[in-house]
């Protein structure tokens, strides 16, 4: 039987990518799992201990909950792993998991997330925002040495896995302007669970506050959502966590409400009370919206990235054209649930369904490893 590995830079919080990862590990069940470090607290029950396997990093995990810290070892870390025993690894990569070593044999599918945004097209706003405080330029310093240092490797291991799936056309787009390689589009897939949701757990007709569902990290930009809150006293719900929230409790008036972490099972009836879902920030694909017009609520997003492809202007949401809040507040003041129809959002949604997903996934593989076959 074919052994086949997982890899995923990090198991440390829930988000598109692990959801990603988790299904890759349903469909290959019997596949461990490399990740960099792990929390099994937050993620035990989607990925369990016994198929995970960590770096060398994860003893030193009780230093710092701040992964960033562990920067400078990560290329050492996914470089140390051996894969000889495998036929295929299957890795997701979001900045460090494509630079696995296993010169083909075996061979590597790569998913790509995104290559790095914080090397690539986003250096500049990390080293600002480093740069920021008492020891600000000291920070700012030393990371621009690292990201130079760690831009090279990344455009040098990009070279190592035999194909690369892109999760957007986006990402595509990034994945030739910055590795100059070719790749093939695989839209990460929306779990069944929202696919099929019931009509009776949709019945919600009191439509009266506006929703981010979002890991509460800067580059998300729900900044722009609190601030157009504020100006307009509009009700806005925040349900998620992350190592922001503080700074955004810091900007959210009376009408802004953080709701948390909230579990998978609890968010349908979230979406479908909600106006419109904002998505305020530029993705690299981004599932929330998907969620939302499952449950049939339409988007308010930011014209740019994975958006794009996922939404339809006046179909299943509007888009706001400048990354600012009262680019997005002109848009809140004059919007009307009532001109979208949500069988349409739910139908709309159906086009990225696991089926699909997995369809997908098993024809690169077979393709990959005929061409193995091929040569023997």
């Amino acid at each position: 039987m074919m052994k086949i590995a997982l890899v995923h830079e990090l198991l440390t919080m829930r988000g598109g990518a692990e959801r990603v990862l988790r299904v890759l590990a349903e469909i290959f069940p019997e596949a461990p799992i490399y990740t960099l470090l792990y929390d099994e607290r937050k993620l035990g029950d989607w990925f369990p201990p016994h198929r995970v396997r960590t770096s060398f990093l994860q003893r030193y995990a009780w230093l710092s909950t701040n992964h960033h810290w562990y920067l400078p070892w990560f290329t050492r870390a996914v470089e140390a792993w051996d894969f000889s025993e495998f036929d295929l690894v299957l890795s997701t990569s979001s900045a460090f998991a494509h630079g696995i070593i296993t010169n083909s044999a075996p061979k590597h599918l790569c998913y790509v997330n995104s290559p790095a945004r914080y090397l690539w097209d986003r250096t500049h706003d990390v080293l600002e925002r480093a740069g920021q405080g008492l020891f600000g330029p000291l920070r700012r310093t030393v990371l621009s040495l690292l990201s130079h240092s760690l831009r090279i490797w990344d455009s040098e291991a990009a070279d190592r896995p035999d194909k690369l799936l892109a999760s957007s056309k986006e990402v595509q787009r990034r994945i030739d302007l910055y590795w100059r390689r070719e790749s093939v589009v695989v839209y990460p897939p929306l779990d069944d669970f929202w696919l099929q949701l019931k009509n009776q757990e949709l019945r919600i007709t009191n439509h009266d506050y506006f929703l981010v569902v979002s890991t509460l990290v800067p580059y998300k930009r729900i900044e722009l959502a609190i601030s157009a809150c504020n100006a307009l006293k509009l009700p806005l719900k925040i349900a998620g966590e992350g190592p922001d929230e503080r700074r955004l409790r810091s900007l959210a008036g009376p009408s802004i409400t953080f709701l948390g972490y909230v579990p998978t099972e609890d968010l349908p009836k979230l979406y479908t009370g909600a106006i419109a879902t904002i998505f305020p920030g530029e993705e690299d694909f981004g599932l929330v919206p998907l969620e939302s017009m499952a449950c049939g609520t339409p988007v308010i997003a930011y014209a740019a990235g994975g958006a794009l492809e996922t939404m339809r202007e006046g179909e299943t949401g509007t888009f706001f054209s400048q990354e600012t809040p009262e680019a997005l507040a002109e848009i809140l003041h004059r919007f009307d649930r009532k001109q979208f129809n949500p069988e349409f959002c739910r139908a709309h949604a159906q086009r990225f369904s696991r089926e699909r997903f997995e369809r997908e996934i098993q024809e690169n593989v077979r393709e990959l490893l005929e061409e193995v076959y091929s040569q023997l």
